[in-house]
């Protein structure tokens, strides 16, 4: 029988066979004659041809795209892509949802031909027919044969299926069906039917207006197409519309286009595929609206869940929005600044957690309560249990109500916090209020008192006013205290931020105002105070001043002038001395007057008369002149006396200085060795700049000589005399030290010479042992070690051979008397021959290490080579030579690389080798060894290399042999089809269009043809090889050879008859050929000049025009060609303007001129272009050559370094000019760029607006590179002068430095020298003086440097800090020497100092006179009295140490003994009158302390008696605080009072302290303080005392006193009363040491008891309300503990000190000890054994809650299983019960893994029972019901028998199969047709046969249906079953013969069903 697809497949080849033969056709068939008409009609005919096919190759590509779009692939071109075969496969495997057969990996063409087989041999198997049709024509891409396949696979899987009902019966009783196309049309035409317009009578031009398509898609879904608004005039739109909605709206993908139908002759199989795929949709949606009434209700219910899942997300979203902003709320710590907004705030707080928070929780309730309904439902409809999204769970929520409940207590906490803190702010304030109203007050009183100006008219009164003055400040200076107090409490309010802050702030302002204005009035009462006292003290200077002067015009008249230098040295200096104290006293003279007149002539405030003043001053001028005159007379009289006297000095000095070293250098000591000569030497070269410095002082005495006779003093001829005589003398001592000088020369040579010996020779003796070593290594790193040490000694020694000439040198250098000598060539020769043996060593030691290190390489080298070799060629043996090529490749891949690698190892065998012939050449000891060692080596090597070789060859010859046969195909097949190419040829004629199509085809074949040739020599010799290679496979080889040739004969043999056939068409296809060269070259020539490259450097730019050029060139040399073809061209077409070919020709030559044309004109704009870039490139060129310049040059500018000496930065001043010079000569070069620029711009450069910008960027550059070279050439200018100053600074300063080195010399004790050094000192000073000119230039330099340049100010300034900083030191240094000098020689001063102690003990009598009562009025007037008393004392002191230096003159004996009397009455008087003064002192410093505290007790008085006690700890502690504050910290500080008001305060607090706190140990630890003070001055001062005693009693009675018996009695009796003082002190040391111990003991354990208490106090009795609650007190005790472990260690600690003091007391004291450490104890234990049972009580209570929360996840899970295996849905198929088996088997799984927690759980609640939990009833019950829910779950688990119900479903499904085959097999047996022909009924035989052994299967399934075993034990199932099945076999046969077996069946699937709803 010829089914559909058969019978299309043979109109599919009818057609393409009629194509085929029509095109096929002979030309003289086709065309006898050669008329236009036929010409036309044939390319009508093959242009219609080929217009269908590309409709049909579009259409079936997209069609081929939307199948393999279910796979995610698609095909770019039909012919191409399906060539592989891959495509077609998954093609077909997509459209049969069948597994094919794997396609063959590789892209060759053997691997694409056996994909395409495949996929062929499918459509065979499924019984597709394709004719004529092989896996080659698909691989080749025959066009029609893969259009043609692809058709078919649409007519077997897309058309085939398409069956109709007419509706109409045939005799038979069945309706008719048609063929699949007839089937299609007829549903299209049922479809269509009422339409107007419509009428669909094919599938070409029936669809070409576009309704037929839009009446479809609105028959089916009138939604989406308009039809009454459709035109059959515009079908292109109706086309497009309906193409578009259905791609768009039904998913059916678009195939064709409106193009391709709105044609004159539609392609009839692109519009069948195209309807196919409607009718595919429609049919699909027509099954998908029956199945969707079946799934209606599924949906209300789960639309209804789904409804209750969106409110309870709406709702927990809700919760949890509100829950977050809540958060946010409670968690902004903005809080309100005062106490009654942070009052209000708590009061909202309180609301929210009454009103606010109680709904939401309910809602949260609600919430679970929706969850757990939701989830209910969807298992009772045995959906997927909902579970809310992340973040929305029951649990999320949960976390959130807990971060909600801690952002609660947070804020609750915060605002108790800010409560208490407002509260203290308040009080604070009103604090400030009371003391900034007391302060207020005090600072007017005193801005009264320091108003008032009541000075007096003397010094006294003056003085007087001003100790008064001083003790107001006092007293405000200690007031500051108190203000700064308040202002810190104003601060302390203003930091905690205070609501009322502004008022205090104001408040404070106003008491620093007051404050500040006092300060301001009691300064400018100080500086009026001070403008009177200075002016009185003024006054009293002018008095000192003249008397001094009247005392030194009595001294400047003396006539004593001296008689020897000594005396008229010290008569100068003494004069001197005077002429200081004028110059002195004329400072003072002129600092007096100049202050005083500043009183009189200035504007400011005058304290007296100015003319008073003047008058004065002008007294002062006047004595102070005539002193000044009467000393300058003096002084010439006495410096011509000194001049003689210092010449004979000097004179004397020097000889003195000669005589001694003439001594010196006399000496013949030269050293014993070249240390010795070398400390020689240097005392030498010490004596020789000695000699020198003496050089320039004898100048300087014989110039004064010599000075002193031109002058012709009185004693010049013996000036004269002595000036000879020191000549002479000076010459000798010249000569004898260069005599000792040349001596100490040789002898340092000398031993030098020997030194240098005897170490050389030492290294050598070293060197040589070294070299003697016989060790060579034992391995090769110690012989390597041992090479390179030997190396480092042959470099020495190397470096030792210039020693060697060295020394021979220093020999030779010696004098005669030296060199000459045995021991000095012995030496010589010694290191010679030492050093010759040392050479011959080292040469052979080296080659005894050379052999050892060759010998070492060797051997280990030879170890890796053959073990390299071993593992290769393992690996060799083991390798096999593959089959497969790809093997073959991988293989020859590893080859090349063990290759490469030989290379390697070739190198170290021949390193081996030359090892090997070196130890052989010095005939090592083991040279037979390593001979053999290096012959094993090779001959492997060698072996090794032949078997790579062998292998190597092998498999190349096995790749070579795979290659050549793929090439001979390849070029078989190249042959062939270059043959038929020709033969294509031959029936073409010889006409025009002849000569064109074989002009087309045979273009390029000479070429195809030598390349073949090429080929085929390749093949031939790779033939030869491979039959030598391979002589098995040589038939085979040959063979192939064989055929390439014939192939090849045939094909030049071919060619040849072409071309004798053509003749003279030869030269019409030469001009042909010539011309489409010609174009082509044209064509080509035309891309090269259009090209758009652009030059991006000059080099390319110069390149590219060259080319242009050579271009040029090339034109030129085909202007002729051009001409040729051109002329030849006319000749051709001359005569054939009719003929349509000839005129297409002609239109050709047309296009050759203007192509010709246009490539000239496109050349010349070109060139124009290019010539535009080459300047542009140009201009780049010379930019960047520019540009670098300017990067040079900002460079070097960026890159200042100012240096910091002198001489480096006028260095660096000329290199900088240097610069500036180059960056004018630069300028030229960057101006020559920016003007060929402008040129460019100029003549409008296609780059002209990148030229100009770069230009603008080159000029500023430029410009600021000049600007920023002249700042830096200011600024280095300036650093020049910089470092000039600091240059200068640097040299004065060093001069300084060493003249300090000559200031400080204080060698001055000798008297023979002290008027020489005292000159000498003189002229020091007035060097001195004479260069601070030196220092003033330099200041000034310094001062114009800052006013020039401000930012140098800081560093000029500290250098000339330093600078004067040195000056004054070595200024004071100098006048320090000075007076120590004069100190030397002040016999003279004596005098005035005796008149001078005389005067001031006189005024001390009248001073000690006064009345201390009549003086003393207040505490200031007291304090300045007993500080001027000090410095009386102070003076006295000084005067009694210049009494003692008086007794040193015995000449002033009787005068000081006098003065020494008068001293000594004076003592007494004084000292009486400091004890009054200190007494009255006491007395008003009482008065004012006892103010003062009385102030300070009014002020803290209301505080303590105040009744705020406070209402929580917190405030308590801070009126704890505040009472620390007020009454122990600020009472402390009022201790420090004198001796009374001390005792005073000291038991005042001692009772107030017991008062107020019994704080004893406070007082005790007071005591101690005090007793440790008392005890360390005693300690001190007492020691010092008893010491100085015993000295003095020491001197006494070593004198011989004669009361000595007497003072050794005292001495005795003070020591040992010292030593029972210190006793005492010690004893008592301990007592109060012992005392505040037990105290502290007592004090600790109070305390410590208090604490425990307190600790106690803080344990809570809430034990939680549920299980976080439990966990939370839970961790709050175990921190708890680790509080109170500190508290354990403390307990600790006080029991130690408990035992350590107790074995110190006994009695009561022991027993009260004993007693509190038993408190701290029991207290302890008590806390400890509370703790215990609150842990115990928070574990059990934690226990409960954990057992409550595991018993409600365990009963909710099992309600939950209980309902998911009560609420499953009845299965109703095999699927669904094995779906529902694998639920029960993941339940079973679940319960299996909760079994761990159900018994963890029951053993919790057990465990509680058994400890007697309080709740036990309670957790008894949770048990139970737990135990109960398990049975519960295991029974509903149990009473499921799913195994049973599979088993009658799976029945229930093959006996639905077998009716299923039986309704299908009905029809044939039912069927009467037996055939009208003998191959008709030959093919219903074989179908019967099929059908028999069909039927013979289906036996087998029916005796299984009959085997059925659990069931079969039902009573009620097996009469079904024992009454069936006989039923069945008694009518089987009747029924397969009558086809009623169907109905049998289907009442006994019934039945089945029946018993299966009963189960």
């Amino acid at each position: 029988m010829t089914s559909t697809t058969d019978f299309d497949n043979a109109e599919i080849t009818q057609q393409y066979s009629r194509i085929n033969t029509r095109f096929e056709l002979s030309d003289e068939e086709l065309d006898n004659d050669n008329s236009s008409a036929r010409l036309f009609e044939r390319s009508r005919i093959k242009a219609l041809a080929d217009e269908r096919e590309a409709v049909q190759k579009k259409t079936f590509t997209k069609w081929v795209n939307s199948i393999l779009a279910r796979v995610s692939c698609r095909i770019s071109d039909l012919y191409l892509d399906l060539r592989d075969g891959r495509m077609l496969i998954k093609l077909l495997e997509v459209l049969s949802g069948e597994r094919l057969p794997k396609p063959t990996k590789g892209r060759m063409r053997i691997h694409c031909l056996e994909n395409v087989d495949k996929a062929l041999q499918f459509l065979k198997e499924q019984r597709v027919h394709l004719e004529n049709m092989g896996s080659h024509d698909i691989v080749d891409g025959n066009h029609r044969l893969i259009l043609g396949l692809i058709w078919t696979i649409i007519l077997r899987f897309q058309i085939q299926d398409i069956v109709v009902e007419t509706g109409q019966a045939d005799q038979t009783g069945k309706q008719e069906t048609r063929s699949a196309k007839d089937a299609l049309l007829l549903w299209c035409q049922m479809k269509t039917a009422g339409y107007p317009n419509v009428n669909i009578t094919n599938f070409t031009t029936s669809w070409k207006d576009g309704l037929a398509f839009n009446a479809l898609i609105h028959k089916h879904r009138p939604d989406l197409v308009d039809y009454g608004g459709l035109q059959r005039s515009n079908p292109t739109h109706n086309l497009q519309q309906a193409f578009n909605v259905a791609e768009r709206q039904l998913g059916v993908t678009k195939l064709l286009d409106p193009e391709d139908v709105f044609t004159e002759n539609p392609d009839e199989k692109s519009i069948i595929t195209y309807v196919v795929a409607f009718y595919h949709y429609f049919s699909k949606m027509k099954a998908l609206a029956v199945e969707g009434k079946r799934v209606g209700k599924v949906l209300d219910h789960a639309i209804e869940t789904e409804k209750m899942i969106e409110k309870y997300e709406t709702l927990s979203s809700d919760l949890l929005t509100w829950i977050e902003q809540t958060i946010i709320v409670l968690n902004n710590r903005k809080l309100a600044n005062s106490l009654s907004g942070v009052q209000q705030q708590l009061q909202a707080f309180n609301s929210y957690r009454t009103v606010e928070k109680p709904p939401k929780f309910q809602e949260k309730g609600n919430l679970e309560v929706l969850l757990f309904t939701i989830q209910s439902r969807m298992r009772a409809n045995n959906q997927r249990v909902y579970t809310p999204k992340e973040g929305a769970l029951v649990s999320d929520i949960n976390r959130a109500w807990e971060r909600l409940e801690r952002a609660e207590h947070d804020r609750e906490r915060v605002l108790r916090d800010e409560l208490i803190r407002q509260e203290k702010l308040e009080q604070m304030a009103r604090r400030f209020d009371r003391k900034a109203a007391m302060r207020e007050t005090w600072l007017l009183e005193n801005q009264r008192l320091v108003s008032q100006d009541n000075f007096g008219y003397d010094l006294p009164a003056v003085e007087a006013a001003k100790k008064k003055h001083d003790a107001i400040e006092t007293d405000i200076a200690a007031y500051e205290e108190r203000v700064q107090a308040l202002v810190a409490l104003s601060k302390e309010l203003e930091a905690e931020k205070y609501h009322d802050a502004k008022r205090i702030d104001a408040r404070k302002d106003n008491i620093l105002r007051l404050w500040d204005y006092l300060q301001e009035l009691l300064k400018a009462r100080r500086s009026r105070l001070e403008k009177n006292l200075t002016l009185q003290r003024i006054f009293q200077e002018m008095l000192y001043i003249i008397s001094w002067m009247d005392e030194m015009k009595a001294r400047l008249l003396s006539p004593d002038f001296g008689k020897h230098l000594l005396e008229v040295e010290d008569l100068l200096q003494k004069h001197a001395l005077l002429e200081a104290d004028i110059a002195v006293q004329a400072e003072r003279v002129h600092s007096a007057n100049a202050a005083a007149l500043k009183f009189a002539n200035g504007d400011s405030y005058k304290p007296c008369d100015p003319q008073v003043i003047r008058d004065r001053v002008q007294h002062l001028e006047l004595c102070y002149q005539e002193l000044c005159a009467l000393a300058a007379q003096r002084k010439a009289r006495l410096e011509q006396s000194r001049r003689l006297w210092n010449f004979f000095w000097e004179i004397a000095e020097l000889e003195s200085w000669i005589r001694e070293k003439e001594h010196i250098f006399s000496s013949l000591d030269y050293g014993k060795d070249l240390t010795s000569v070398l400390v020689l030497q240097s005392k030498h070269s010490a004596f020789e700049d000695e000699l020198g410095a003496r050089r320039d002082h004898l100048k300087q005495v014989m110039g004064e000589g010599e000075s002193m006779v031109k002058a012709k003093h009185f004693g010049a001829p013996k000036v004269q005399q002595r000036m000879d005589d020191v000549q002479r003398q000076w010459q000798q001592l010249e000569e004898l030290a260069a005599f000792r000088k040349q001596n100490l020369q040789d002898t340092q040579r000398f031993f030098q010479f020997q030194g240098d010996a005897d170490d050389l020779k030492a290294w050598l003796l070293d060197a040589m042992r070294q070299m003697s070593s016989d060790e060579v290594g034992h391995d090769e790193y110690t012989t390597q070690r041992l090479l390179k040490r030997h190396r480092v000694l042959r470099d020495e020694a190397a470096k030792n051979g210039a020693t060697i000439d060295t020394l021979s040198k220093q020999a030779n250098s010696l004098p005669e008397e030296l060199k000459n000598t045995p021991d000095i060539q012995r030496r010589l020769k010694d290191i010679k021959d030492l050093y010759m043996e040392l050479l011959s060593l080292s040469d052979l030691r080296q080659k005894k290490l050379d052999d050892t290190m060759a010998l070492y390489t060797i051997f280990s080298e030879t170890d890796a080579c053959e073990l390299w070799m071993g593992q290769k060629e393992t690996w060799l043996v083991g390798l096999e030579t593959p089959e497969k090529l790809e093997d073959l490749e991988v293989v020859q891949n590893r080859l090349s690389i063990l290759a490469q690698e030989m290379g390697n190892m070739q190198a170290r065998v021949d390193d081996v080798n030359k090892a090997a012939k070196q130890l052989e050449d010095s005939r090592h000891p083991r040279s037979k060894e390593v001979k053999d060692c290096q012959t094993r080596l090779n001959k492997r090597w060698e072996a090794f290399k032949a078997m790579v070789e062998d292998k190597k060859h092998k498999v190349d010859s096995a790749v070579s042999l795979h290659n050549y046969g793929l090439d001979c195909d390849e070029t078989g097949a190249w042959i062939k089809d270059k043959t038929r190419v020709i033969e294509s040829t031959q029936e073409l004629g010889n006409d025009l269009a002849a000569v064109m199509t074989i002009q087309r085809k045979l273009f390029g074949m000479e070429r195809d043809l030598a390349a073949i040739q090429d080929k085929l020599d390749f093949l031939r010799g790779e033939a030869q090889k491979l039959v030598k290679d391979h002589p098995e496979n040589a038939a085979d080889i040959l063979a192939r050879q064989d055929e390439l040739d014939a192939a090849w004969d045939t094909l030049k043999q071919t060619l040849k008859a072409r071309e004798e056939s053509l003749g003279e068409v030869s030269k019409l296809q030469t001009f042909l050929q010539d011309m489409d060269d010609f174009q082509s070259w044209l064509f080509k020539t035309q891309k090269a000049i259009a090209s758009e490259e652009m030059p991006t450097s000059l080099p390319e730019a110069e390149e590219l025009l060259s080319l242009h050029d050579a271009v040029k060139g090339d034109m030129d040399g085909h202007e002729e060609d051009y001409h040729r073809v051109r002329d030849t061209g006319v000749v051709v077409t001359q005569g054939q303007e009719d003929d349509p070919q000839y005129q297409q020709l002609e239109q050709r030559l047309k296009g050759l001129d203007k192509g010709w044309d246009e490539l000239h004109k496109m050349w010349d704009s070109r060139k124009n272009f290019l010539d535009q870039g080459l300047g542009f490139q140009q201009f780049s060129r010379d930019a960047k050559q520019a540009e670098t310049i300017l990067n040079n040059q900002e460079y070097t500018l960026a890159h200042l370094d100012l240096p910091d000496t002198l001489d480096g930065a006028e260095k660096a001043l000329k290199k900088h000019e240097d610069f500036v010079i180059t960056i004018d000569a630069n300028k030229d070069k960057i101006q020559t760029t920016l003007e060929g620029g402008q040129r460019l711009v100029d003549s409008e450069n296609l780059y002209a607006p990148k030229v100009k910008d770069r230009m603008n960027s080159i000029q500023d550059r430029c410009e600021k590179n000049q600007d920023k070279a002249k700042e830096v050439s200011g600024k280095l200018k300036d650093n020049r002068d910089l470092q000039h100053f600091l240059q200068n600074t640097q040299d004065l300063t060093l001069w300084i430095n060493e003249k300090m080195l000559t200031a400080q010399d204080t060698s001055y004790d000798e008297a023979r020298n002290l008027h020489s050094k005292w000159q000498k000192h003189q002229a020091f000073m007035a060097e001195l003086a004479s260069n601070k000119d030196w220092l003033n230039k330099i200041d000034q330099e310094g001062e114009e440097l800052m006013e020039s340049k401000p930012e140098f100010e800081p560093i000029v300034m500290e250098r000339l800090a330093k600078l004067h900083e040195l000056w004054d030191k070595l200024e004071q240094t100098t006048q320090e020497k000075a007076r120590l000098l004069f100190d030397a020689n002040r016999s003279e001063l004596f005098d005035q100092s005796l008149a001078d102690l005389k005067k001031w003990l006189a005024n001390l009598q009248l001073q000690l006179q006064g009345d201390v009562d009549e003086e003393v009025t207040d505490l200031t007037s007291a304090n300045i009295l007993l500080k001027k008393h000090q410095m009386t004392e102070n003076q006295v002191r000084d005067r009694a140490r210049e009494l003692e230096e008086l007794q040193e003159a015995p000449e002033l004996e009787v005068e000081q003994q006098a003065l020494q009397r008068d001293f000594q009455q004076l003592l007494t008087p004084l000292a009486q009158r400091k004890g009054k003064l200190e007494a009255a002192k006491s007395v008003y410093q009482f008065y004012r302390d006892i103010a003062d505290e009385i102030l300070w007790v009014e002020e803290r008085l209301p505080m303590a008696m105040s009744q705020e006690h406070g209402n929580n700890l917190q405030t308590v502690q801070l009126l704890l605080k505040k009472m620390q504050v007020n009454y122990f910290i600020q009472f402390q500080a009022h201790r420090s009072f004198n001796c009374l008001i001390i005792h005073i305060a000291y038991y005042y607090s001692f009772y107030l302290l017991i008062f107020v706190s019994c704080d004893y140990l406070n007082v005790l630890q007071m005591l101690r303080d005090k007793f440790r003070d008392f005890a360390r001055d005693t300690g001190t001062v007492g020691q010092e005392r008893v010491n100085a005693v015993n000295q003095i009693i020491d001197e006494l009675i070593e004198g011989g006193h004669s009361e000595s018996v007497t003072l050794a009695e005292w001495k005795d009796g003070v020591n040992e009363s010292w030593a029972d003082l210190l006793e005492l002190i010690d004893t008592r040391n301990q007592l109060l040491t012992s005392s505040y111990d037990l105290l502290k003991y007592f004090d600790d354990g109070k305390e410590l008891v208090v604490q425990i208490e307190d600790k106690q106090k803080e344990l809570p009795e809430d034990l939680g309300e549920d299980f976080s609650k439990a966990e939370s007190f839970h961790r709050m005790h175990a921190a708890f503990e680790r509080d109170i472990s500190t508290l354990g260690k403390q307990v600790k600690q006080f029991q130690e000190t408990a035992a350590r003091l107790f074995a110190q007391y006994a009695g009561d004291q022991a027993v009260a000890i004993q007693t509190t450490e038993k408190e701290v104890v029991d207290a302890w234990k008590g806390l400890l054994a509370a703790c215990a049972g609150r842990r115990q009580q928070l574990e059990e209570t934690a226990s409960k809650f954990r057992f409550y929360t595991m018993v409600r996840d365990l009963l909710a899970w099992m309600e939950s299983i209980i309902q998911q295996i009560e609420t499953q849905e009845k299965p109703r198929d095999v699927s669904s019960v094995e779906l529902l088996m694998k639920y029960h088997q993941g339940i079973r799984a679940e319960i299996e893994t909760r079994e761990t927690k159900f018994n963890a759980c029951v053993e919790l609640g057990r465990t509680l029972l058994v400890r007697k939990h309080k709740d036990s009833e309670e957790i008894k019950e949770k048990l139970r019901q737990l135990i109960e829910k398990r049975k519960e779950m295991i029974h509903s688990y149990i009473s499921i028998c799913l195994p049973l119900v599979l088993e009658v479903c799976q029945f229930a499904r093959d006996a639905s199969v077998a009716e299923a085959w039986l309704i299908a097999q009905e029809p044939y047996v039912a069927s009467k047709d037996i055939g009208q022909t003998v191959d008709e009924v030959e093919k219903l035989l074989k179908r019967h046969e099929a059908f028999e052994k069909s039927t013979a299967t289906w036996e087998e399934r029916f005796s299984a249906l009959e085997r059925l075993t659990t069931v079969s034990t039902l009573g009620l199932f097996r009469a079904v079953v024992v009454k069936g099945f006989p039923l069945i076999e008694r009518n089987k046969m009747y029924c397969i013969k009558m086809g009623s077996f169907y109905l049998l069946i289907h009442i006994f699937v019934l039945n089945v069903m029946l018993l299966l709803l009963m189960l």
